[in-house]
């Protein structure tokens, strides 16, 4: 037990601020867009059993499946560690997630004692494959999707395996770019050992691992607490992705969520099998979205470690979508998580009234440009745009913000265009694209471009074209998900969700994400505040009369008694 409570308390911020620290390491030092503006990247320390004590506050739906990555690294390497080492893994079988995300594990020595590991997740901008960015939603095959890394030792003892490494870099489209962002890892593993090698310091040893105990132990205690406080019971939710790119679709996930008292059990029976496009997730990538959705909807200070971790069981069906067999292909399973996050809020909605929204836009869209030079030379730029979240039982949803899962950001104009190839046309809200509701869901965002090389392609992911966002509580759904190819032109063409393409110079196309849903009857929202969202351009308005019956002058004035009479009608 630990000796008393304010030792413990500075302990819990310690760790965590160790694991901030690496975070805010990656960000000062990574190159890629994708890393440094996006922040699509995690960090966490593990004890020398693998739990995960603390993670940073990054990117979600990768800390969950850190233990499964510490598993295999442990298992390959687990009799054989060193100071010094530094380990590499993305292979999804052996403990990745898809091959872009690429762990970096790093044993923590005091002398000859090992105290545990520093790890970070990076997704690299490109892992080679045949399509730019290696997230091809078309791939049929993981081998088609770029380099596969197994559990290996890139740094021995201190000595960096430069064959290894350059076998990786020769792989990959934009080389100098993953060196840097693999450095910007490495640095932050750096940091995270210096840091528990000084609790170490302060603690011991076996004061370390007493007060590792004792905190995960703390997170489970918390959670069990918190569930005790719903109905024993069975919830179930079903949500869909429209489909998986390759034409076929739509694609269920059904979540049957039972509370028990203290436990939670997540039967994902009657989702659908593996498909054949790169959708396909890992088992842990399932777990850790799960964890993610529970802890937002309980909107609790309960520390993210091995010990939020226990309460849980899980039934996940083999060879589905949420655990599929290799060879499938993984690099675009990042709707997976956001539709598993959906489907559990959807679950728990009747189970925290108070707590869960309605649903967002259905994940961050990405549009992955890759462009050749004349020289041979690629570049790859990563359009993250995130949309909206869906409306909160006691207020709006927010705008262009990530979803709960993902914690990044939208990719900044000046960024992508920085290399010359592409222009930034138009980036902004649309108005009328939030669910009404007595709470009304976040605006889509869309983004313009005009391609400027003589050619790019294009790989766009997104969803939510068919299965809208929903609402709760009879908010009306969000609105649709667009890819569209010369807006306003001659040559308009509304393209599927999931599109591959190759466009030539002047070529224009615009995406637009989904908008939030609703929560609550919109014609009990406040007429001022309809009036409010249409000075402010989020409701047209003859939105505001046709979805929340409420009359707004030419002028700009609210009509007390035509609102009354439209809403009695």
């Amino acid at each position: 037990m630990i000796r008393d409570a304010v030792t413990f308390e500075v302990f819990r911020n310690a760790v965590t601020g160790i694991a901030d620290e690496m975070a805010i390491t990656i960000v000062r030092t990574a190159h890629s867009q994708i890393v440094a503006s996006s922040m699509d990247f995690s960090a966490a320390l593990c004890d020398i059993r693998g739990r995960v004590i603390a993670q940073a506050n990054t990117c979600p739906v990768h800390l969950g499946s850190v233990p499964d990555a510490m598993a295999a690294m442990l298992a390959e390497f687990g009799d054989d560690l060193r100071p010094g080492d530094l380990y590499l893994l993305n292979d999804p079988s052996r403990g990745g997630m898809h091959l872009p995300d690429i762990f970096a594990v790093a044993p923590v020595f005091a002398g000859q004692d090992l105290l545990g590991f520093s790890v970070t997740v990076v997704n690299h901008a490109d892992v080679g494959g045949w399509v730019a960015g290696s997230m091809g939603v078309q791939s049929t095959s993981i081998f088609a999707e770029g380099v596969q890394i197994p559990p290996s030792r890139l740094i021995d003892g201190g000595q960096l395996n430069t064959a290894f490494l350059n076998l990786i870099l020769r792989n990959v489209r934009e080389p100098e770019l993953l060196r840097g962002d693999l450095d910007s890892q490495l640095a932050a593993c750096h940091a995270g050992a210096e840091g528990m090698r000084a609790l170490a310091a302060r603690h011991g040893a076996d004061g370390l691992a007493e007060l590792t105990d004792e905190l995960l132990d703390y997170s489970e205690t918390l959670l069990r607490a918190a569930l005790a406080e719903a109905v024993p019971g069975s919830y179930e939710f079903t949500d869909h992705i429209d489909d998986d790119g390759l034409g076929s679709g739509p694609i269920p996930f059904r979540v049957k969520v039972t509370l028990s008292g203290t436990g939670i059990e997540l039967d994902f029976s009657g989702s659908s099998p593996q498909v054949a496009s790169a959708l396909n997730a890992t088992a842990s990538f399932t777990r850790s979205a799960s964890y993610a959705a529970v802890q937002g909807a309980l909107a609790r200070d309960i520390p993210a470690n091995s010990g939020f971790y226990r309460p849980f069981t899980f039934v996940i069906p083999e060879a589905s979508i949420l655990d599929g067999r290799r060879p499938s292909a993984r690099g675009a399973r990042g709707l997976v998580a956001y539709r598993i996050i959906d489907a559990v809020l959807g679950a728990l909605a009747p189970v925290f009234p108070d707590r869960v929204p309605a649903a967002g836009d259905g994940g961050p869209d990405s549009v992955a440009v890759g462009v050749t030079d004349s020289d041979g030379n690629s570049v790859v730029l990563w359009d993250i745009l995130c949309g909206a979240w869906g409306a909160r039982p006691d207020r709006d949803g927010v705008d262009a913000i990530s979803p709960l899962g993902a914690n990044l950001a939208n990719t900044p104009v000046e960024e992508l265009e920085r290399a010359g190839h592409i222009r930034i046309d138009g980036y902004g809200f649309l108005p009328d694209t939030g669910g009404a509701g007595r709470f009304r869901g976040g605006l889509a965002t869309f983004r313009d471009m005009t391609v400027l090389a003589p050619e790019a392609s294009v790989q766009i992911r997104s969803d939510r074209r068919k299965f809208l966002p929903y609402g709760l509580d009879g908010g009306a759904a969000g609105t649709p998900s667009l890819n569209i190819v010369d807006p306003g032109g001659p040559g308009e063409r509304l393209l599927e969700s999931k599109p591959y393409l190759v466009l030539t110079a002047g070529t224009r196309h615009r995406h637009v994400t989904a908008g939030g849903g609703g929560h609550g009857d919109p014609f009990t929202r406040e007429p001022r505040r309809v009036l409010d969202d249409v000075r402010e351009e989020k409701v047209t308005r003859a939105g505001a009369a046709r979805d929340y019956g409420v009359v707004v002058t030419a002028d700009g004035v609210l009509d007390h008694n035509a609102t009354a009479a439209l809403r009695a009608r």
